[in-house]
This record gives structure tokens, C-alpha cells and sequence, in this order.
């Protein structure tokens, strides 16, 4: 008679089942936090190889938890600002400190990106532009360099072409002077710009002066389309009909806002001493204007200016179109980039019986002005 089987065991029917989803539990779960760090990776990148386990696999979670705060901005269309990292300054400080310039809605997914990347160790002090238009992500990365995306770069009222080109190597921008002086050389209508220049005209005069805020890496063209599109919006339509009033198409009125703007040491004297050069063309007078010598003459190697001074009686002889000792009416073009006073001088003069003009004796910079040429004399220096 064979042996009598035993029948399974209750408890071994329930058990190996529960054992062996525990199992199957168990190991899901390991996958699961097994692909955090993997997940983090490709949506923030490497972590720091300075990580322990542990803290890679709490910053990868939080990053993944995290991730609409650190790839939104505040703002998408904020402009920028200027932040400055303090040398020895805590993550901790700069990230609150962000947060209250409004560059970060919140600081915290910011220090942990920086922890889990190891940007945290290598944010540099220094002075920076930022806009809330960066993501945390891209702030976080800014920050590893002081030297910014875009440059500050500031024109003066009566500089000439060669003035500007002249800062170019030491501005920051990647723009050489003989790439800048031949985009000036361009026709306007390869810009966005509305003026109408004579043919072989430059665009000396049209280039508006103050500050700009360009990007680093661009390009000579670009750089000159922004600045007559400053132009273009400061000269308003007010302005141009003024011009067109005292006789005057675009180009000349600009040529003799750059004659006043080399004269004027003042912006109060402006519409007087345009009032002069008008009064001197309404009767066919010459200009007599000393700043047109001075930018025929050019370079002064000696003096190391492109504005001679004094003038010497030789100088004034120089045969030369832009020489209005010499040659009666406008000269051929505008001698510097006038600012938006010399221009509002030309549209709006003062009406003055005036024809002649000369420096105080005090040197102060202001001038004595006069009708007659015997006066103008009279107002001569002892």
C-alpha cells in the first residue's frame, strides 16, 4: 500500500504568494528610485561627482519635484538689471537676494540645482546683468561668469565716427573699429531708417548719441541700425516739420546741429547760437563755423585730438569742402552726431537779430554775441 500524501499547508498556499509580491514590490520600488537620479539627469543634466548617494538621490527628487519653478521665469519680458555678487558671499544670501530683486519666484529650487550640479561652488563675484526673463536654470548659470551678455556702450553728443570706432577694442563688443567705419559707410536703406542722404554721404550725423545696452556679439550693421532707430524715435515729426520750416531738408538741418553741437559748451546757448548760422545762410553769408576746420583738418597726432585747438590762421585756409571759412553754404555733410538739443536748436531757434558770436573773455564757456561786425570786434579779449 503506497504512503499517504500530505496535504499542502494552509498557511504555505498564503504566504509564498504574499512573499513573492512583497518581492516583486521590493524590487519595483528599487527601479523606481534607481531612475530618479537617471530621469534628473537628462532633464538638469550631470549631477556633482561630490554627491553621496544619498544626497543625490534627495536632490534628484526634489529637482524632478521642482522642475516647473526651476525652467519658469518670472517674468518673460523683463528687462535687464544690474546684480552684484559680494566676494565670499553664501549661496544661501545670493539666491534671497535674487528672489528679492524679483529675478526668482522662489530661492530654494534655485540652491538645490546649484547643490545638485555643483554650480554652488563656482559662482563668481562681480557685477552682473540679469532679467527676471531667465529661468533659474539660465540665472544659475550667468553666474558663473561676471562678464555679461551685453554691453553698456555710451556715445557722446559731438563725437565723429572715428570718436566712436576709437572705443570699440576696449568696449566689450566684438566689433572692430575698420568693421565699423565701413558699416557707416552703408546706403540707409539698409537699415530701418527714414532718412534720405545724399549720394556718397555717410552716416556721420545720424548716429544718436547716449547709452546703449547691445549684446556682446553683435555685429557692426546691427549695432548701427539700433542707433539710427534711436534717431529715427527721438526726432519726431514735430521736429522734422520745424526743419522744414527754416528751409531745411533732413540732412542739412542735421549738419547744422552738428556745427552748433562742436560750438555750444551749453545746452542753453544752443538756440541762440543756431539763431546765428540761420541768420548768416538767409542772407547768402558763409558760415564761418571754427568746428568745420576742425574736422577738416582731421587727426591731431600732436595734440591727439580730432578737434585741433586753437585754431592757427594756416589752419583756416586749409582747401578742403568742409572748410566754411572758404566755401559759402552748408558744408557737405554733418560734421559730428549731434544730441537731441543741438537738434531742437535748428527746429526751434530763438529769433535773434544776431550774425556774429565769439567766447566770453571770462572763460567760462558761454558766448558774447553781436549784430555788426564792429560790434563782434568790440567784444574782443584785451
Amino acid at each position: 500500500m503506497p504512503p499517504r500524501r500530505s496535504p499542502p499547508s494552509i498557511i504555505g498556499a498564503f504566504f509564498l504568494p504574499l512573499v513573492a509580491a512583497t518581492l516583486l514590490a521590493v524590487i519595483s520600488l528599487i527601479g523606481l528610485v534607481a531612475s530618479v537620479p537617471v530621469q534628473a539627469a537628462k532633464r538638469f543634466g550631470p549631477p556633482s561627482p561630490r554627491l553621496s548617494s544619498g544626497q543625490l538621490l534627495r536632490l534628484s527628487a526634489l529637482l524632478l519635484w521642482q522642475s516647473e519653478a526651476l525652467t519658469t521665469p518670472v517674468n518673460p519680458y523683463g528687462p535687464p538689471q544690474p546684480f552684484t555678487v559680494e566676494m565670499g558671499e553664501s549661496v544661501s544670501s545670493i539666491a534671497s537676494r535674487l528672489q528679492q530683486a524679483g529675478l526668482l519666484l522662489e530661492a530654494e529650487p534655485f540652491r538645490n540645482y546649484l547643490q545638485y550640479s555643483g554650480l554652488d561652488t563656482s559662482l563668481k563675484a562681480g557685477e552682473y546683468r540679469l532679467s527676471a526673463a531667465m529661468t533659474p536654470l539660465e540665472l544659475a548659470q550667468a553666474l558663473q561668469d561676471a562678464t555679461p551678455a551685453t554691453v553698456r556702450f555710451n556715445v557722446l553728443a559731438g563725437w565723429r565716427l572715428e570718436e566712436i570706432a576709437r572705443l570699440l577694442p576696449t568696449s566689450g563688443l566684438e566689433i572692430s573699429p575698420e568693421a565699423f567705419l565701413s558699416a557707416t559707410q552703408m546706403r540707409p536703406d539698409g537699415f530701418s531708417f527714414s532718412a534720405e542722404l545724399p549720394e556718397g554721404a555717410t552716416l556721420e550725423g545720424f548716429l544718436f548719441p547716449g547709452e546703449y545696452e547691445l549684446a556682446r556679439d553683435l555685429q557692426a550693421p546691427a549695432m548701427i541700425g539700433v542707433m539710427l532707430g534711436r534717431f529715427d524715435a527721438e526726432v519726431t515729426d514735430e521736429m522734422r516739420q520745424a526743419f522744414s520750416a527754416q528751409g531745411l531738408n533732413l540732412f542739412e538741418a542735421v549738419t547744422l546741429a552738428s556745427i552748433v553741437e562742436r560750438e555750444a559748451v551749453f545746452d542753453a546757448e544752443m538756440p541762440r547760437i543756431a539763431s546765428v548760422y540761420l541768420n548768416r545762410r538767409a542772407i547768402g553769408m558763409k558760415l564761418d563755423a571754427d568746428p568745420t576746420v576742425q574736422y577738416a583738418l582731421g587727426f591731431n597726432a600732436v595734440q591727439q585730438t580730432w578737434w585741433t585747438n586753437p585754431l592757427s590762421l594756416e589752419d583756416l585756409q586749409v582747401d578742403s569742402p568742409y572748410n566754411t571759412y572758404r566755401y559759402g553754404g552748408l558744408p557737405p555733410g554733418p560734421i559730428c552726431n549731434p544730441g537731441l538739443p543741438a537738434l531742437r536748436a535748428i527746429a526751434f531757434p530763438e529769433d535773434s537779430p544776431y550774425y556774429y558770436f565769439r567766447a566770453a573773455c571770462d572763460r567760462s564757456g558761454w558766448h558774447v554775441f553781436a549784430i555788426t561786425f564792429e560790434e563782434h570786434l568790440a567784444n574782443g579779449c584785451p
